[in-house]
């Protein structure tokens, strides 16, 4: 087999690896990024939409 064929399988494959691992860090660093956004959001001040009608609002302690 000519060297310069096995040559560029190995090259192929090594820059298939590297494409792995690019687009894994990537995967990475986006859900790390959406956590801080996450983080950052303002509090949500309406109740839940899965929550009966009173549940989670405001609760007057002056009386």
């Amino acid at each position: 087999m000519d060297m310069s064929l096995v040559t560029a399988a190995v090259s192929m494959m090594a820059a298939n690896t590297q494409s792995q691992v690019a687009t894994r860090v990537t995967k990475i660093s986006l859900d790390a990024q959406a956590q801080v956004l996450q983080l950052l959001a303002p509090p949500q001040t309406s109740p839940a939409a899965n929550n009966a009608p009173g549940i989670g609002g405001f609760l007057d302690i002056s009386a």
